[in-house]
Protein backbone atom coordinates (compact mmCIF):
# COMPACT_ATOMS: atom_id res chain seq x y z
CA UNK A 1 0.00 0.00 0.00
CA UNK A 2 1.10 3.52 -0.41
CA UNK A 3 2.64 5.24 2.67
CA UNK A 4 2.34 8.55 1.88
CA UNK A 5 0.06 11.88 0.40
CA UNK A 6 -2.30 9.40 -1.32
CA UNK A 7 -3.55 7.76 1.62
CA UNK A 8 -3.81 10.69 3.63
CA UNK A 9 -6.68 11.53 0.98
CA UNK A 10 -9.51 9.21 1.80
CA UNK A 11 -9.17 7.03 -1.22
CA UNK A 12 -11.05 4.00 -2.31
CA UNK A 13 -8.45 0.93 -1.61
CA UNK A 14 -9.32 -0.44 -4.98
CA UNK A 15 -7.77 3.07 -6.29
CA UNK A 16 -4.36 2.60 -4.06
CA UNK A 17 -3.88 -0.48 -5.56
CA UNK A 18 -3.94 0.59 -9.10
CA UNK A 19 -2.36 3.70 -8.24
CA UNK A 20 0.47 1.80 -6.69
CA UNK A 21 1.18 -0.27 -9.62
CA UNK A 22 1.32 2.80 -11.60
CA UNK A 23 3.95 4.34 -9.62
CA UNK A 24 2.41 7.07 -7.99
CA UNK A 25 3.95 7.67 -4.34
CA UNK A 26 3.03 11.48 -3.84
CA UNK A 27 0.35 13.33 -5.10
CA UNK A 28 1.75 16.43 -7.16
CA UNK A 29 0.84 20.33 -5.97
CA UNK A 30 -2.49 19.79 -8.34
CA UNK A 31 -3.91 16.64 -7.32
CA UNK A 32 -2.78 17.00 -3.51
CA UNK A 33 -5.26 20.39 -3.60
CA UNK A 34 -7.97 19.10 -6.58
CA UNK A 35 -8.59 15.42 -5.28
CA UNK A 36 -10.35 16.67 -1.79
CA UNK A 37 -12.79 19.29 -3.34
CA UNK A 38 -13.83 17.06 -5.86
CA UNK A 39 -14.25 13.98 -3.93
CA UNK A 40 -16.89 16.31 -2.03
CA UNK A 41 -18.72 17.06 -5.17
CA UNK A 42 -17.70 20.45 -5.56
CA UNK A 43 -16.94 22.18 -9.27
CA UNK A 44 -13.39 23.71 -9.58
CA UNK A 45 -11.59 25.66 -11.99
CA UNK A 46 -8.07 24.27 -12.09
CA UNK A 47 -5.22 26.66 -13.61
CA UNK A 48 -2.15 24.21 -14.37
CA UNK A 49 0.52 23.49 -17.29
CA UNK A 50 0.19 20.38 -18.97
CA UNK A 51 2.75 17.62 -17.41
CA UNK A 52 1.55 18.82 -13.31
CA UNK A 53 -0.19 15.47 -13.10
CA UNK A 54 -3.44 17.30 -13.49
CA UNK A 55 -5.17 13.93 -15.62
CA UNK A 56 -5.39 12.14 -12.06
CA UNK A 57 -6.31 14.85 -9.84
CA UNK A 58 -9.72 14.98 -11.74
CA UNK A 59 -9.46 11.01 -12.79
CA UNK A 60 -9.22 9.93 -9.61
CA UNK A 61 -12.03 11.69 -7.86
CA UNK A 62 -14.53 11.31 -10.67
CA UNK A 63 -13.83 7.19 -10.50
CA UNK A 64 -14.68 7.28 -7.02
CA UNK A 65 -17.86 9.01 -7.55
CA UNK A 66 -18.95 6.21 -10.39
CA UNK A 67 -21.26 3.59 -9.59
CA UNK A 68 -19.77 0.73 -11.51
CA UNK A 69 -23.68 -1.15 -12.13
CA UNK A 70 -24.72 1.68 -14.41
CA UNK A 71 -25.08 1.04 -17.75
CA UNK A 72 -25.62 5.12 -18.67
CA UNK A 73 -22.37 7.71 -18.64
CA UNK A 74 -21.71 8.96 -15.31
CA UNK A 75 -18.46 11.06 -16.27
CA UNK A 76 -18.10 12.67 -19.08
CA UNK A 77 -13.86 14.80 -20.11
CA UNK A 78 -14.04 16.89 -23.33
CA UNK A 79 -10.86 16.95 -24.76
CA UNK A 80 -9.18 19.34 -27.84
CA UNK A 81 -7.47 16.53 -29.57
CA UNK A 82 -8.24 12.70 -30.30
CA UNK A 83 -4.52 11.90 -28.71
CA UNK A 84 -5.44 13.83 -25.87
CA UNK A 85 -8.65 11.84 -25.25
CA UNK A 86 -6.79 8.60 -25.68
CA UNK A 87 -4.36 9.65 -23.20
CA UNK A 88 -7.15 10.30 -20.78
CA UNK A 89 -8.97 7.31 -21.37
CA UNK A 90 -5.70 5.11 -20.99
CA UNK A 91 -5.52 6.65 -17.66
CA UNK A 92 -8.66 6.09 -16.47
CA UNK A 93 -8.11 2.56 -17.41
CA UNK A 94 -4.76 2.19 -15.29
CA UNK A 95 -6.60 3.95 -12.70
CA UNK A 96 -9.81 1.86 -12.70
CA UNK A 97 -8.42 -1.51 -12.95
CA UNK A 98 -9.95 -2.61 -10.10
CA UNK A 99 -13.20 -0.64 -10.11
CA UNK A 100 -15.12 -2.55 -13.04
CA UNK A 101 -15.11 0.57 -14.99
CA UNK A 102 -15.30 0.68 -17.87
CA UNK A 103 -14.54 3.63 -20.55
CA UNK A 104 -14.86 4.80 -24.00
CA UNK A 105 -12.76 7.33 -26.23
CA UNK A 106 -15.18 9.19 -28.66
CA UNK A 107 -13.08 11.07 -31.38
CA UNK A 108 -13.35 11.43 -34.97
CA UNK A 109 -11.32 9.23 -37.61
CA UNK A 110 -12.25 6.04 -35.59
CA UNK A 111 -15.15 3.69 -37.00
CA UNK A 112 -18.60 5.11 -35.33
CA UNK A 113 -20.59 1.91 -35.80
CA UNK A 114 -17.44 0.19 -33.42
CA UNK A 115 -18.22 3.30 -30.91
CA UNK A 116 -22.14 2.91 -30.86
CA UNK A 117 -21.64 -0.62 -30.30
CA UNK A 118 -19.61 -0.03 -27.08
CA UNK A 119 -21.70 2.67 -25.89
CA UNK A 120 -24.69 -0.06 -26.57
CA UNK A 121 -22.82 -2.33 -24.43
CA UNK A 122 -22.76 0.09 -21.62
CA UNK A 123 -19.83 2.39 -19.99
CA UNK A 124 -19.19 4.57 -16.92
CA UNK A 125 -16.74 7.03 -18.23
CA UNK A 126 -16.64 9.15 -22.12
CA UNK A 127 -13.46 11.09 -23.15
CA UNK A 128 -14.33 12.43 -26.49
CA UNK A 129 -13.47 15.49 -28.74
CA UNK A 130 -16.52 17.71 -28.74
CA UNK A 131 -17.10 17.07 -32.70
CA UNK A 132 -17.75 13.40 -32.11
CA UNK A 133 -19.62 14.01 -28.70
CA UNK A 134 -22.06 16.26 -30.59
CA UNK A 135 -22.58 13.66 -33.51
CA UNK A 136 -23.56 10.73 -30.91
CA UNK A 137 -26.02 13.18 -29.14
CA UNK A 138 -27.84 13.91 -32.54
CA UNK A 139 -27.56 10.52 -33.43
CA UNK A 140 -29.46 9.76 -30.26
CA UNK A 141 -26.22 7.11 -29.12
CA UNK A 142 -25.19 9.15 -26.61
CA UNK A 143 -27.41 9.86 -23.20
CA UNK A 144 -26.50 12.81 -21.00
CA UNK A 145 -28.82 12.37 -18.24
CA UNK A 146 -27.17 10.58 -15.52
CA UNK A 147 -23.46 12.65 -15.68
CA UNK A 148 -22.31 13.21 -12.03
CA UNK A 149 -19.48 15.23 -13.24
CA UNK A 150 -18.33 16.96 -16.34
CA UNK A 151 -14.95 17.48 -17.26
CA UNK A 152 -13.10 20.63 -19.58
CA UNK A 153 -9.52 19.39 -20.09
CA UNK A 154 -7.47 21.89 -22.06
CA UNK A 155 -10.30 24.28 -21.97
CA UNK A 156 -8.46 27.31 -23.40
CA UNK A 157 -6.95 25.25 -26.24
CA UNK A 158 -10.59 24.24 -27.48
CA UNK A 159 -11.60 27.88 -27.10
CA UNK A 160 -8.32 28.47 -29.80
CA UNK A 161 -9.71 25.92 -31.82
CA UNK A 162 -13.16 27.54 -31.81
CA UNK A 163 -15.00 24.99 -30.09
CA UNK A 164 -16.58 26.95 -27.32
CA UNK A 165 -20.29 27.05 -29.21
CA UNK A 166 -19.82 22.99 -29.43
CA UNK A 167 -19.07 22.39 -25.61
CA UNK A 168 -22.52 25.02 -25.06
CA UNK A 169 -24.06 23.10 -26.76
CA UNK A 170 -22.99 20.04 -24.85
CA UNK A 171 -23.61 20.99 -21.79
CA UNK A 172 -26.77 22.27 -22.58
CA UNK A 173 -27.67 18.17 -22.48
CA UNK A 174 -26.34 17.63 -19.15
CA UNK A 175 -28.67 17.34 -15.85
CA UNK A 176 -28.30 20.19 -13.86
CA UNK A 177 -27.19 18.36 -10.47
CA UNK A 178 -23.47 17.70 -11.94
CA UNK A 179 -20.04 18.25 -10.81
CA UNK A 180 -18.54 20.88 -13.38
CA UNK A 181 -14.47 20.90 -13.56
CA UNK A 182 -12.56 23.12 -15.78
CA UNK A 183 -8.81 22.80 -16.21
CA UNK A 184 -7.05 25.29 -18.16
CA UNK A 185 -3.35 26.35 -18.55
CA UNK A 186 -4.68 29.96 -19.00
CA UNK A 187 -8.03 31.46 -18.61
CA UNK A 188 -9.16 33.81 -21.23
CA UNK A 189 -12.35 35.74 -20.91
CA UNK A 190 -14.10 33.34 -22.85
CA UNK A 191 -13.70 30.33 -20.50
CA UNK A 192 -14.15 32.93 -17.80
CA UNK A 193 -18.05 33.93 -18.75
CA UNK A 194 -18.31 29.96 -19.68
CA UNK A 195 -17.62 29.09 -15.83
CA UNK A 196 -19.57 31.92 -14.64
CA UNK A 197 -22.92 30.63 -16.26
CA UNK A 198 -22.45 27.09 -15.71
CA UNK A 199 -20.37 26.48 -12.46
CA UNK A 200 -21.49 26.60 -8.86
CA UNK A 201 -19.44 28.10 -6.57
CA UNK A 202 -16.47 26.80 -7.59
CA UNK A 203 -13.21 25.80 -5.60
CA UNK A 204 -10.12 27.85 -7.63
CA UNK A 205 -6.94 26.37 -7.45
CA UNK A 206 -3.75 27.82 -9.29
CA UNK A 207 -0.55 25.66 -9.91
CA UNK A 208 2.19 28.29 -11.03
CA UNK A 209 5.02 26.24 -12.76
CA UNK A 210 8.36 27.52 -12.05
CA UNK A 211 10.85 28.33 -14.91
CA UNK A 212 12.64 24.52 -15.15
CA UNK A 213 16.43 24.77 -16.45
CA UNK A 214 17.76 21.20 -17.32
CA UNK A 215 21.63 21.67 -16.02
CA UNK A 216 24.17 21.84 -18.57
CA UNK A 217 25.29 17.87 -19.02
CA UNK A 218 25.30 15.64 -22.11
CA UNK A 219 21.86 14.23 -22.94
CA UNK A 220 20.07 11.54 -25.29
CA UNK A 221 17.19 9.50 -25.51
CA UNK A 222 16.93 5.84 -27.00
CA UNK A 223 14.01 4.55 -28.70
CA UNK A 224 12.98 1.01 -27.57
CA UNK A 225 10.53 -1.85 -27.72
CA UNK A 226 8.89 -2.51 -23.99
CA UNK A 227 10.38 -5.81 -23.68
CA UNK A 228 14.35 -4.62 -25.02
CA UNK A 229 14.24 -2.37 -21.95
CA UNK A 230 16.18 -4.78 -19.28
CA UNK A 231 18.91 -5.28 -22.97
CA UNK A 232 19.45 -2.13 -24.07
CA UNK A 233 19.95 -0.88 -20.38
CA UNK A 234 22.77 -3.38 -20.39
CA UNK A 235 24.20 -2.45 -23.85
CA UNK A 236 24.22 1.26 -22.54
CA UNK A 237 25.82 0.42 -19.19
CA UNK A 238 28.44 -1.13 -21.03
CA UNK A 239 29.37 1.01 -23.99
CA UNK A 240 29.11 3.45 -21.90
CA UNK A 241 31.87 1.91 -18.74
CA UNK A 242 28.98 3.47 -16.00
CA UNK A 243 31.07 2.98 -13.25
CA UNK A 244 28.39 5.01 -10.67
CA UNK A 245 25.48 5.08 -12.19
CA UNK A 246 21.51 6.01 -10.79
CA UNK A 247 18.79 4.12 -12.87
CA UNK A 248 15.43 5.65 -12.50
CA UNK A 249 12.20 3.64 -12.42
CA UNK A 250 8.50 5.07 -11.73
CA UNK A 251 7.28 2.01 -9.09
CA UNK A 252 9.14 0.42 -6.39
CA UNK A 253 7.95 -2.61 -7.96
CA UNK A 254 9.98 -1.93 -11.18
CA UNK A 255 13.25 -0.89 -8.80
CA UNK A 256 12.98 -4.44 -7.81
CA UNK A 257 12.84 -6.23 -10.80
CA UNK A 258 15.52 -3.99 -12.60
CA UNK A 259 17.91 -4.60 -10.10
CA UNK A 260 17.56 -8.51 -10.01
CA UNK A 261 17.81 -8.57 -13.34
CA UNK A 262 20.97 -6.53 -13.65
CA UNK A 263 22.37 -8.57 -10.80
CA UNK A 264 21.79 -11.72 -12.35
CA UNK A 265 23.47 -10.03 -15.34
CA UNK A 266 26.65 -9.96 -13.29
CA UNK A 267 26.46 -5.80 -12.68
CA UNK A 268 27.04 -4.77 -8.92
CA UNK A 269 23.22 -2.93 -8.45
CA UNK A 270 21.03 -2.62 -5.51
CA UNK A 271 17.57 -1.14 -5.83
CA UNK A 272 15.89 1.75 -3.04
CA UNK A 273 12.24 2.89 -2.50
CA UNK A 274 10.24 3.24 -0.29
CA UNK A 275 9.47 -0.34 1.15
CA UNK A 276 13.12 -0.06 2.60
CA UNK A 277 13.66 0.59 6.26
CA UNK A 278 15.71 3.53 7.19
CA UNK A 279 18.53 1.15 8.44
CA UNK A 280 18.45 -1.07 4.89
CA UNK A 281 18.51 2.45 2.86
CA UNK A 282 21.60 3.77 4.69
CA UNK A 283 23.30 0.33 4.25
CA UNK A 284 22.24 0.73 0.72
CA UNK A 285 23.47 4.26 0.39
CA UNK A 286 26.75 4.04 2.50
CA UNK A 287 27.43 1.17 -0.41
CA UNK A 288 26.61 2.83 -3.49
CA UNK A 289 28.88 5.74 -1.95
CA UNK A 290 31.54 3.78 -1.31
CA UNK A 291 32.04 2.31 -4.27
CA UNK A 292 30.90 -0.92 -3.14
CA UNK A 293 27.72 -0.66 -5.82
CA UNK A 294 27.84 0.00 -9.98
CA UNK A 295 24.26 0.95 -9.43
CA UNK A 296 21.92 2.39 -7.65
CA UNK A 297 17.84 1.71 -8.87
CA UNK A 298 15.61 4.37 -7.75
CA UNK A 299 12.54 5.64 -7.53
CA UNK A 300 11.89 9.58 -7.94
CA UNK A 301 10.86 9.62 -4.03
CA UNK A 302 13.43 7.52 -2.98
CA UNK A 303 16.00 9.85 -4.45
CA UNK A 304 14.84 12.87 -3.15
CA UNK A 305 17.58 14.82 -1.26
CA UNK A 306 19.99 12.14 -2.22
CA UNK A 307 23.93 13.64 -2.25
CA UNK A 308 26.51 11.47 -3.91
CA UNK A 309 29.45 12.68 -5.28
CA UNK A 310 31.01 11.44 -9.01
CA UNK A 311 27.51 10.00 -10.38
CA UNK A 312 28.88 9.99 -14.13
CA UNK A 313 25.39 8.64 -15.52
CA UNK A 314 21.93 9.17 -14.58
CA UNK A 315 19.49 6.91 -16.80
CA UNK A 316 15.64 6.98 -16.88
CA UNK A 317 14.77 3.32 -17.47
CA UNK A 318 10.85 5.02 -17.36
CA UNK A 319 10.75 8.54 -18.42
CA UNK A 320 9.76 10.95 -16.11
CA UNK A 321 6.15 12.07 -16.68
CA UNK A 322 6.51 15.75 -15.27
CA UNK A 323 9.33 17.79 -16.68
CA UNK A 324 10.15 19.42 -12.74
CA UNK A 325 10.97 15.36 -11.73
CA UNK A 326 13.13 15.02 -14.83
CA UNK A 327 15.58 17.80 -14.07
CA UNK A 328 15.52 16.82 -10.59
CA UNK A 329 16.61 12.83 -11.66
CA UNK A 330 19.31 14.34 -14.11
CA UNK A 331 20.68 16.54 -11.61
CA UNK A 332 21.54 13.87 -9.60
CA UNK A 333 24.97 13.46 -12.18
CA UNK A 334 27.36 16.46 -13.00
CA UNK A 335 27.50 18.19 -9.97
CA UNK A 336 30.03 20.47 -8.60
CA UNK A 337 31.26 21.48 -12.06
CA UNK A 338 31.59 17.67 -13.07
CA UNK A 339 31.12 16.32 -16.13
CA UNK A 340 27.97 14.26 -16.49
CA UNK A 341 25.51 12.33 -18.65
CA UNK A 342 21.57 11.41 -18.43
CA UNK A 343 19.94 8.47 -21.02
CA UNK A 344 16.37 8.43 -20.95
CA UNK A 345 14.60 5.16 -22.99
CA UNK A 346 11.63 5.77 -24.55
CA UNK A 347 9.15 3.96 -26.08
CA UNK A 348 6.99 5.11 -29.18
CA UNK A 349 4.18 5.97 -27.05
CA UNK A 350 5.93 7.66 -24.42
CA UNK A 351 7.06 10.68 -26.85
CA UNK A 352 4.63 12.98 -25.51
CA UNK A 353 6.32 13.28 -22.30
CA UNK A 354 9.56 13.61 -23.92
CA UNK A 355 7.97 16.84 -25.51
CA UNK A 356 6.55 18.06 -22.16
CA UNK A 357 9.74 17.94 -20.93
CA UNK A 358 11.45 19.43 -23.77
CA UNK A 359 9.26 22.39 -23.84
CA UNK A 360 9.36 23.14 -20.37
CA UNK A 361 13.27 22.74 -20.35
CA UNK A 362 13.56 24.62 -23.43
CA UNK A 363 16.28 22.16 -24.85
CA UNK A 364 16.04 19.27 -26.92
CA UNK A 365 17.08 16.07 -26.16
CA UNK A 366 18.80 14.23 -29.26
CA UNK A 367 18.27 10.43 -30.11
CA UNK A 368 20.84 7.83 -30.00
CA UNK A 369 20.88 4.31 -31.05
CA UNK A 370 21.51 1.30 -29.16
CA UNK A 371 24.27 0.40 -29.20
CA UNK A 372 24.70 -3.81 -30.96
CA UNK A 373 26.65 -6.31 -29.69
CA UNK A 374 29.54 -5.67 -32.10
CA UNK A 375 29.42 -1.99 -30.50
CA UNK A 376 29.71 -2.76 -27.34
CA UNK A 377 32.70 -5.33 -27.81
CA UNK A 378 34.11 -2.35 -30.00
CA UNK A 379 34.22 -0.28 -26.99
CA UNK A 380 35.95 -2.81 -24.88
CA UNK A 381 38.52 -2.96 -26.53
CA UNK A 382 39.13 0.83 -26.92
CA UNK A 383 38.89 1.02 -23.16
CA UNK A 384 41.49 -1.88 -23.27
CA UNK A 385 43.38 0.08 -24.97
CA UNK A 386 43.39 3.15 -22.99
CA UNK A 387 43.67 1.46 -19.93
CA UNK A 388 46.81 0.10 -21.32
CA UNK A 389 47.63 3.34 -22.03
CA UNK A 390 47.76 4.63 -18.63
CA UNK A 391 49.23 1.94 -17.47
CA UNK A 392 52.63 3.07 -19.38
CA UNK A 393 51.88 6.57 -18.31
CA UNK A 394 52.60 5.16 -14.53
CA UNK A 395 55.29 3.62 -15.30
CA UNK A 396 53.76 0.00 -15.36
CA UNK A 397 56.29 -2.74 -17.01
CA UNK A 398 59.40 -0.93 -15.76
CA UNK A 399 60.37 -3.83 -13.33
CA UNK A 400 63.47 -6.21 -15.22
CA UNK A 401 62.01 -9.24 -15.32
CA UNK A 402 59.11 -7.75 -17.53
CA UNK A 403 61.33 -5.80 -19.36
CA UNK A 404 64.06 -8.40 -20.57
CA UNK A 405 61.32 -10.70 -21.21
CA UNK A 406 60.03 -8.40 -23.47
CA UNK A 407 63.04 -7.96 -25.56
CA UNK A 408 63.60 -11.25 -26.12
CA UNK A 409 59.53 -11.90 -27.34
CA UNK A 410 60.00 -9.00 -29.37
CA UNK A 411 63.19 -10.96 -30.48
CA UNK A 412 61.04 -13.42 -31.52
CA UNK A 413 57.80 -12.19 -32.78
CA UNK A 414 56.25 -10.31 -35.10
CA UNK A 415 55.46 -7.06 -32.96
CA UNK A 416 52.22 -6.39 -33.99
CA UNK A 417 51.25 -10.22 -33.93
CA UNK A 418 52.74 -10.12 -30.33
CA UNK A 419 50.56 -7.06 -28.92
CA UNK A 420 47.16 -8.27 -30.29
CA UNK A 421 47.97 -11.86 -28.72
CA UNK A 422 49.03 -10.08 -25.46
CA UNK A 423 45.56 -8.46 -25.76
CA UNK A 424 43.56 -11.55 -26.91
CA UNK A 425 44.70 -12.73 -23.11
CA UNK A 426 43.69 -10.43 -21.31
CA UNK A 427 40.26 -9.40 -22.71
CA UNK A 428 37.01 -11.49 -21.50
CA UNK A 429 36.98 -14.88 -23.12
CA UNK A 430 32.83 -13.86 -24.36
CA UNK A 431 34.36 -10.74 -26.26
CA UNK A 432 31.66 -8.70 -24.84
CA UNK A 433 34.19 -7.01 -22.04
CA UNK A 434 37.51 -6.37 -20.78
CA UNK A 435 38.85 -6.88 -17.46
CA UNK A 436 42.91 -6.80 -16.87
CA UNK A 437 45.12 -7.02 -14.26
CA UNK A 438 45.87 -3.20 -14.43
CA UNK A 439 42.12 -2.31 -14.60
CA UNK A 440 39.82 -0.43 -17.34
CA UNK A 441 40.60 3.16 -17.66
CA UNK A 442 36.97 4.38 -17.15
CA UNK A 443 35.88 2.47 -14.66
CA UNK A 444 39.22 1.32 -12.65
CA UNK A 445 37.98 -1.95 -12.18
CA UNK A 446 40.99 -4.42 -11.38
CA UNK A 447 40.77 -8.39 -12.52
CA UNK A 448 42.80 -10.65 -10.18
CA UNK A 449 44.91 -13.00 -11.80
CA UNK A 450 46.02 -16.36 -10.64
CA UNK A 451 47.95 -19.09 -11.25
CA UNK A 452 45.21 -20.95 -13.21
CA UNK A 453 46.39 -24.49 -12.47
CA UNK A 454 47.14 -24.13 -8.95
CA UNK A 455 43.77 -26.09 -8.68
CA UNK A 456 43.00 -28.96 -11.42
CA UNK A 457 40.09 -27.71 -13.17
CA UNK A 458 38.89 -30.88 -15.40
CA UNK A 459 37.26 -30.79 -18.80
CA UNK A 460 33.16 -30.67 -17.73
CA UNK A 461 31.43 -28.89 -20.78
CA UNK A 462 32.01 -25.19 -19.85
CA UNK A 463 32.08 -22.41 -22.35
CA UNK A 464 35.37 -21.93 -23.63
CA UNK A 465 37.93 -20.43 -21.33
CA UNK A 466 36.04 -21.01 -18.60
CA UNK A 467 36.31 -23.43 -15.65
CA UNK A 468 32.84 -25.23 -14.19
CA UNK A 469 33.01 -24.45 -9.74
CA UNK A 470 31.02 -26.91 -7.54
CA UNK A 471 29.06 -24.87 -4.78
CA UNK A 472 27.05 -26.53 -1.85
CA UNK A 473 24.23 -23.94 -2.14
CA UNK A 474 21.14 -25.26 -4.14
CA UNK A 475 17.49 -23.98 -4.71
CA UNK A 476 16.36 -25.28 -1.32
CA UNK A 477 18.66 -22.78 0.66
CA UNK A 478 16.74 -19.71 -1.40
CA UNK A 479 19.79 -18.54 -3.35
CA UNK A 480 19.29 -16.63 -6.76
CA UNK A 481 21.53 -16.32 -9.70
CA UNK A 482 22.10 -12.61 -8.36
CA UNK A 483 23.04 -14.04 -4.61
CA UNK A 484 25.92 -15.80 -6.36
CA UNK A 485 27.48 -12.74 -8.49
CA UNK A 486 27.22 -10.47 -5.81
CA UNK A 487 29.26 -12.58 -3.54
CA UNK A 488 32.00 -13.75 -5.72
CA UNK A 489 32.18 -10.41 -7.41
CA UNK A 490 32.70 -9.06 -3.68
CA UNK A 491 34.69 -11.97 -2.27
CA UNK A 492 36.99 -12.36 -5.27
CA UNK A 493 37.12 -8.47 -6.14
CA UNK A 494 36.27 -9.48 -10.24
CA UNK A 495 33.58 -7.11 -12.06
CA UNK A 496 30.22 -9.46 -12.20
CA UNK A 497 29.62 -9.52 -15.76
CA UNK A 498 33.30 -11.92 -16.16
CA UNK A 499 30.76 -14.47 -14.34
CA UNK A 500 29.24 -17.05 -16.72
CA UNK A 501 26.82 -19.50 -16.38
CA UNK A 502 24.83 -20.33 -13.19
CA UNK A 503 23.05 -23.28 -13.05
CA UNK A 504 20.77 -24.04 -9.42
CA UNK A 505 19.94 -27.78 -8.66
CA UNK A 506 18.39 -28.02 -5.44
CA UNK A 507 21.36 -28.86 -3.38
CA UNK A 508 24.32 -27.65 -5.40
CA UNK A 509 25.28 -24.75 -7.82
CA UNK A 510 27.58 -24.78 -11.01
CA UNK A 511 29.48 -21.55 -11.56
CA UNK A 512 31.49 -20.74 -14.59
CA UNK A 513 34.14 -18.00 -14.49
CA UNK A 514 36.78 -17.20 -16.64
CA UNK A 515 40.02 -20.11 -16.47
CA UNK A 516 42.47 -17.46 -15.57
CA UNK A 517 40.58 -16.42 -12.27
CA UNK A 518 39.57 -19.72 -10.85
CA UNK A 519 41.91 -20.08 -8.59
CA UNK A 520 41.59 -16.96 -7.63
CA UNK A 521 37.69 -17.37 -6.60
CA UNK A 522 37.84 -20.81 -4.96
CA UNK A 523 40.33 -19.42 -3.03
CA UNK A 524 37.98 -16.14 -1.78
CA UNK A 525 35.40 -17.97 -1.68
CA UNK A 526 36.78 -20.25 1.70
CA UNK A 527 35.53 -17.62 4.05
CA UNK A 528 32.07 -16.91 2.35
CA UNK A 529 28.83 -17.23 3.09
CA UNK A 530 25.63 -16.78 1.40
CA UNK A 531 22.05 -15.97 3.08
CA UNK A 532 23.60 -16.40 5.84
CA UNK A 533 25.48 -20.04 4.89
CA UNK A 534 28.56 -20.77 4.50
CA UNK A 535 29.91 -21.70 1.01
CA UNK A 536 32.16 -24.96 0.17
CA UNK A 537 33.30 -24.34 -3.82
CA UNK A 538 35.53 -26.59 -5.45
CA UNK A 539 36.68 -27.25 -8.90
CA UNK A 540 33.25 -29.51 -10.51
CA UNK A 541 33.92 -32.74 -11.78
CA UNK A 542 33.74 -34.14 -14.72
CA UNK A 543 30.15 -35.86 -15.44
CA UNK A 544 30.48 -40.08 -16.06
Amino acid sequence: MLETGFRTLNLDAAVLRALEEMGFEEPSPIQAEAIPPLLEGKDLIGQAQTGTGKTAAFAIPVLQRLSPDATRPQALVLAPTRELALQVAEEFAKMGKYLRVRELALYGGSPIDRQIRALRAGVQVVIGTPGRVMDHIERGTLKLDQIKSFVLDEADEMLDMGFIEDIEMIMSHLPPERQTVCFSATMPEAIARLTQRYMRDPVRISIARQELFAPQIEQAYFEIRERDRVEALSRILDHEAVSRGIIFCRTKRGCDEVASALQARGYLAEAIHGDLNQAQRNRVLSRFKEGQLELLVATDVAARGLDVENVTHVINFDIAQAPESHVHRIGRTGRAGKEGTAFTLIHPREFRYLKFIEKATKSQIPRRNVPTPSDVAERALELLGQSIGTAVARGAGRDARFSDLAARLLDEHDPQQLVAALLSSVADPKGTAVGTAVGTAEAGRRRPTGPADAYDFPETGAEKGYVRLFMNLGSRHRVRPADFVRTIAQEADIPGGLIGAIDIHENFTFVEVPRDVGTTVLDAMKNASIQGRSVHAEPAKPAH
